[in-house]
């Protein structure tokens, strides 16, 4: 881990949730972490999506000991506080989601968050994702420094667009002992704000195309994240540049680096 301790890390990780609305940039390796944190940025969050890229498979298909080398890597390159994507936890009883904290907490985090979908089981029964959050959340309770946990209700993008459902979920995993609640997929400024005045916490929410970030933060939000979007951005550009060398022989994409070079330096 680099030079800014872990308690230091969690404090200021959670002095952001306290009041407004800030960006957490989802970087998908070290290098990326350390390029937003040059950019100005307060905090990170890992996507297990952009993360999985990375090693050639599509979201899901990492291992919590994987996603622990990529946390240490990322914390050992930032001083930024850092919040992960542990996607289910890594298996669907309570203990599993206890771990998983634990795992990345060992490593440099002051965050992460537990969704309530698996791909098999599809979307959990509520009473056992809460119990699942509750787990998660009296691991980060013993932990000797801040760490905020994060608890996802997946129904907007698991294929159950229900609000009504995901507030009560939400809810549930609040009594549960969440810090920070999260439904990705809200849509409108109107769903935002139906879930910020039904919970007590604070909600982040995942950015889209078409919704600003001065919409998102009037509706409530205290965090905004992007997932993997910022990572396909990067792929889709390179893509682009490939295709016009191969194509038409344009080499004119093409970049010596130097901003990339004054952004990593410390």
């Amino acid at each position: 881990m680099s030079g800014v301790g872990q308690g230091e890390r969690g404090r200021r990780f959670a002095a952001l949730h306290e009041k407004g609305c800030f960006l957490v940039p989802n970087p998908w390796d070290a290098g990326t972490a350390r390029v937003l944190e040059s950019l100005g940025f307060e905090a990170l969050a890992t996507t297990s999506s952009g993360f999985a890229f990375t090693l050639g498979r599509e979201d899901g298909g990492v291992t919590l000991d994987e996603v622990v080398g990529h946390v240490a890597a990322m914390a050992a390159a930032s001083d930024l506080p850092i919040s992960v994507d542990l996607e289910n936890g890594y298996g669907a009883a309570p203990e599993h989601a206890a771990r998983a904290i634990e795992a990345v907490a060992a490593v440099g985090a002051v965050g992460g968050s537990i969704e309530d979908w698996e791909e098999e089981a599809g979307i959990y029964e509520i009473g056992a994702a809460a119990e699942r959050v509750a787990a998660a959340a009296e691991a980060a309770r013993e932990l000797p420094f801040p760490f905020l946990l994060t608890a996802r209700a997946e129904n907007h993008i698991r294929g159950n667009p229900d609000l009504e459902d995901t507030i009560a979920r939400l809810r549930a995993y609040e009594a549960a002992g969440a810090d920070v609640l999260y439904a990705p997929g809200l849509g409108t400024v109107a769903e935002i704000e139906a879930v910020v005045g039904a919970v007590g916490k604070p909600v982040n929410v995942l950015a889209r195309p078409t919704l600003s970030v001065a919409e998102i933060a009037g509706a409530g939000a205290r965090r905004i994240s992007v997932g993997g979007s910022l990572a396909w951005a990067a792929v889709e550009a390179m893509a682009e540049v490939a295709e016009r060398m191969r194509d038409a022989g344009d080499l004119s994409g093409l970049r010596g680096g130097s901003r990339v070079e004054a952004w990593m330096e410390r």
